[in-house]
């Protein structure tokens, strides 16, 4: 019975961030399970049910690369001077780029994203599944 108003809280906190785009899934997992750690070793089980949910929602917030290193990657991107592909309408997680026409380039080391690449779409660098071609975080 003690369980029902923080899980009324998670269910909040967590269902209007919405786990469609890919990049907000992974945040959100991401955030809720070092939340959920960090609350179990501060409160116990409580604890982690509350920073599980807070986690959720900062990790959703961040994207992949929280907001640390988002700007060092920004400025990283556009100082490599890539050709930006031109594509109609806005750039948005989500939106599958064209197999044709796009140069794709490893993201370094340091940002810890081996599973990524990047690319430049209408001077906005963007990270994308390879496999996919999907675009998962814009970085403005």
């Amino acid at each position: 019975m003690r369980l029902a108003a923080p899980l009324a809280l998670l269910a909040t906190l967590v269902a209007p961030l919405g786990l469609a785009a890919g990049a907000r899934a992974q945040g959100l997992e991401r955030g809720a399970q070092e939340g959920a750690a960090r609350g179990e070793e501060m409160a116990g089980p409580l604890g982690a049910i509350v920073g599980g949910a807070i986690g959720a929602a900062v990790g959703t917030a961040n994207g992949i690369l929280g907001v640390d290193r988002r700007e060092r990657f920004r400025i990283y991107a556009l100082g490599e001077r890539r050709p930006s592909v031109a594509l109609a309408g806005p750039v948005r997680v989500g939106t599958v780029l064209p197999e044709d026409g796009i140069v794709y380039y490893d993201v370094p080391r340091e940002f810890a994203l081996p599973e990524y690449s990047y690319t430049i779409v209408n001077d906005h660098p963007v990270l994308v599944e390879p496999r996919s071609r999907r675009i998962v975080e814009v970085i403005d």
